[in-house]
């Protein structure tokens, strides 16, 4: 089960901008002109943000914060120093607004698919320092290809902040309720390997994690998961749907980096493997 909050979904943007990210010395898209500073007739936003449109774009809506974006790139440093380029690559690259740096975030939103534009943004809104990435004001030329709405988040339960009382509760705390019934008759075994849909809420309403939002079912084994997935999966069969309370012993136990407390869980068993 991945975090989507960071605990342990890691993406790293602009994607090749990492520690130990190549140096081009073959093949490098000459710097612009003007990539020492953004000039007089840039825009800049308030948050010191600059950019001028290269090429007007064929499209009519920007794209949100969090939705998934397909672009052609390149980056450099304001001594001209190309130091990523997906044109160089020869592949475009999609990313997620809400995982970028902040600049990014910001900027694209500005565009229009089928445009081209120059950012020119500060080192506050790029890496603000971290060692091993490029440092100070970058430059990116960036086309927006195209662009794909974020998908909507699953509402947390109304029972979310603790099981009702019909819920079904076993003797290590774990409790449940069936959503929907299941067509199938038998039940996964400890060491299992199953695939299901599932989303998770801390018991605040915060989603912390969903294959729903990924649009992709998890596969993985019940001997590998949190004690309180090891046990409620085997209550199920194929086709159900269940909502889970699991106490934070049965769940992280709280360790570091991971979500805290009882967590909640609405799962779809689609197949035992």
């Amino acid at each position: 089960m991945r975090n989507l909050n960071g605990v342990s979904v890691v993406l790293v943007v602009v994607l090749s901008l990492v520690s130990g990210a190549p140096t081009w010395s073959q093949d490098a898209i000459p710097a612009p002109p003007d990539v020492a500073s953004p000039p007089a007739d840039a825009d800049v936003t308030d948050s010191g943000l600059a950019s001028k449109v290269l090429e007007p774009g064929t499209g009519t809506e920007h794209p949100g914060a969090a939705d998934i974006v397909k672009v052609h790139y390149t980056g450099w440093t304001t001594d001209g120093a190309m130091f990523d380029s997906s044109v160089a690559r020869g592949e475009p690259i999609g990313l997620p607004l809400n995982r970028v740096i902040a600049g990014w975030t910001e900027g694209v939103q500005l565009m229009v698919v089928g445009e081209k534009r120059r950012f020119w943004i500060p080192e506050e809104l790029a890496y603000g320092g971290q060692p091993g990435r490029p440092a100070g004001m970058l430059v990116f030329d960036v086309e927006l290809l195209s662009m794909q709405k974020a998908p909507e988040l699953p509402a947390a339960p109304p029972d979310v902040a603790a099981p009702p009382a019909d819920a079904e509760v076993t003797k290590s705390g774990l409790a449940s309720k069936v959503l929907a019934t299941g067509n199938g008759t038998e039940h996964p075994k400890k060491n299992s390997k199953v695939t299901v849909h599932y989303s998770g809420w801390s018991t605040d309403g915060e989603l912390f994690d969903s294959s729903v939002v990924r649009g992709r079912p998890a596969t993985f084994g019940l001997n590998q998961v949190i004690t309180g997935w090891t046990e409620g999966v085997q209550l199920m069969v194929v086709g159900e749907k269940r909502r889970f309370w699991i106490p934070e012993k049965l769940a992280y136990g709280g360790e570091t980096g991971k979500p805290a407390g009882t967590l909640v869980f609405d799962v779809e068993l689609i197949s035992i493997d």
